[in-house]
This record gives C-alpha cells, structure tokens and sequence, in this order.
C-alpha cells in the first residue's frame, strides 16, 4: 500500500497515559485511537480543547467558501454524492464555468470573509486540455486574490500534480470517505489505494492535502477511527482534515441512511484534534443539520475551520447569516 509521507515513533506509551502530550505522533494505534474516541465525552472534550488551544488561536475561525465550477455526470459510483451518474437524482448537469465567472465569484466570498476558496469539478479524474488548462487559470486567479486556492478533480497523476503547484493551489481535497474496510461498501469504481496515491503524488508535488470523511454512511464507530488512524500515520500530517456528517439525498444509495447523533461529529473533531494537534479540522458538511450549541461543542472541540455559504457543491450549508450571529455571540474572530 502506498503511504503518503514516512512512519515516525514518538512514545506510545507515553501517549497511552495522556493522549494529549506535547509530541506530534504518526505511530497511532487502533486500539489507542478507539479508547480516546470512547472516552466519556466531557473528558474527551476537555483534553482536546487543551490541543486545541496549545497549537492554534481557539479565537480565531478560517471562513472557507466552496463552489462547484462542474456538476453532476460523474462515473464514479459514490454512494452518497448527488453528482454521479450511476443515481437518479433530480439535478441538473452542468458544464466546467468559464474562469472569468469564477473569479469573480471568489472575489465575492473574498469580501463576504472567506480567506480560503474551494472549488470541485465532478470528475473521475483529470484530463489534460482545454478544461485542466481552465481550473489552472481560475487557480492563478484566485491565487491573485490574496485567498487560499483548493481544488477537488478526482485521480491526478504526476505531471498534473506538477502544474497545480505551478499554478499556486494551496491545497488538494480528495477524501478517504471512510476506514478502509467499510470503503468498499460505498464506492466500487475506485480503491482505497487509488485514493492514497493521488494523496501521494499532490504531496510529492509540494501541494498541501486536504483529506477527511463522512460520518452516517452506516459505518462502525471503528470504522471512522480507522480513517483517523490512516490520516495521522501520515508524515506529516494532512494540513487539512474535514469531517462531514452525511446530508441524505433522494435518489442516491444512502438516501434512507440511519442519521447519527450529531455528538458522534463531536468525537470525531475532538479525536481528530489529539491525533493530528496541528491540522486545520474543518466541520464541514452537514453542519445545517446541526444545533446552535452542538456547532459550539465541535468549535470548543478543536474545529478551526467552517464552509461559510447557503450551498456546499449541490447541498445545503448553514444560513450565513445564522453564521454571523453565532460567531458575533462567540466573540470569534473570522480571518
């Protein structure tokens, strides 16, 4: 299997003792992992907070805003997303915008007060040409903004990891969905090790990773951790970790998927932040499904990042206008 980055070892059992210890680790353990997931939850909230506030600014939150520049016909099967064309769902296609478009959308959330702009294509995998050569352009242009630029396009190989950095990306998005067992159960037409070496190839491209999961897609409590271990035997660890919870959409596979109790995404950010202390985690879809006071526990958990838009690719987000009164009520300060 492909790693992405090499294996250190930085006291195990000294970490067994207290999972919040000063060294960064990349040698977790499932069992380990699986005990602070299980933690009792205040207790798990607490120590993390304490990571939290030890690595990052706990006053400060990244507004990110994504846009969907490509929509639906994708050829892959995911069970969850609306895009691909294995489901039938109600949406409407539509072809990669043109780069002036984007821009200056990106110029728009600029000043709305996202610093970081993200944009997906539904694509299997990128094809050089006229569209790659387009994405390369929006990138440049975002990049002219003063904004973080991330793209999501699927598979890349080397060359094509090459020109993003060339074109100033930031980071690359390409989800582990989910622990490596369960992964098979909710995409066919591609591996796990396709996903691991596309994370690979962005990374030896000098491209920062953005790379996390869903919760809800009817998977164990152990089946999410083994995604966090995989993600934290990263060296380094991925810059960037987004925690989704499912939003079920009619026509897709997991349409009638049991819903989770809203304090699992608590315990997913809160074991994220002890396993991976310097990564952005970002609560990300989902979240409009979420109380006011179960975004405050993810946030008071280690989430120092928010999608901050009425549309997450072609599902709902949280109002923004909630959004605003929220971090006005926090006292936080958005960069």
């Amino acid at each position: 299997m492909v790693s992405v980055g090499t294996q250190s070892h930085s006291g195990r059992d000294q970490a067994e003792q207290n999972p919040s210890v000063e060294n960064v680790r990349y040698d977790w353990q499932l069992d380990e992992a699986l005990a602070i997931y299980n933690l009792p939850l205040l207790e798990l909230i607490g120590r993390a907070n304490s990571v939290h506030r030890r690595y990052h600014d706990a006053g400060h939150l990244q507004k990110s805003s994504l846009l969907s520049i490509k929509t639906g016909g994708c050829p892959e099967d995911c069970g969850y997303c609306s895009q691909s064309a294995h489901h039938d769902v109600e949406l409407t296609r539509e072809k990669l915008m043109n780069p002036t478009a984007v821009i200056a959308l990106a110029a728009k959330a600029k000043k709305a007060g996202a610093e970081r702009f993200c944009m997906g294509a539904a694509w299997r995998k990128v094809r050089d040409g006229k569209e790659f050569d387009a994405v390369l352009e929006m990138i440049r242009g975002v990049r002219a903004l003063d904004m973080e630029a991330c793209v999501t396009l699927g598979m890349v190989n080397e060359d094509q990891a090459r020109r993003l950095a060339e074109a100033g990306l930031t980071a690359y998005n390409h989800n582990l969905d989910t622990g490596p067992a369960y992964y098979p159960k909710i995409v066919s037409t591609h591996s796990y090790q396709d996903r691991l070496e596309t994370l690979a190839k962005i990374r030896d491209a000098g491209i920062a990773l953005c790379t996390g999961g869903i919760i809800g897609l009817g998977e164990s409590p152990r089946d999410r951790v083994e995604m966090l271990v995989v993600l934290a035997g990263m060296n380094p660890h991925p810059e960037s970790v987004p925690v989704n919870m499912l939003v079920p959409i009619e026509g897709t596979p997991l349409a009638d998927a049991d819903p989770v109790d809203p304090l699992e995404i608590v315990r997913m950010i809160a074991t994220a932040r002890l396993m991976m202390p310097q990564s952005m985690v970002r609560l990300s879809a989902g979240r409009s499904t979420l109380s006011r006071e179960t975004q405050i526990l993810c946030l008071i958990a280690g989430a120092n990042s928010i999608f901050y838009g009425n549309v997450l690719l072609t599902t709902p987000n949280a109002d923004m206008a909630a959004d605003d009164a929220l971090l006005e009520a926090l006292g936080v300060t958005a960069e």
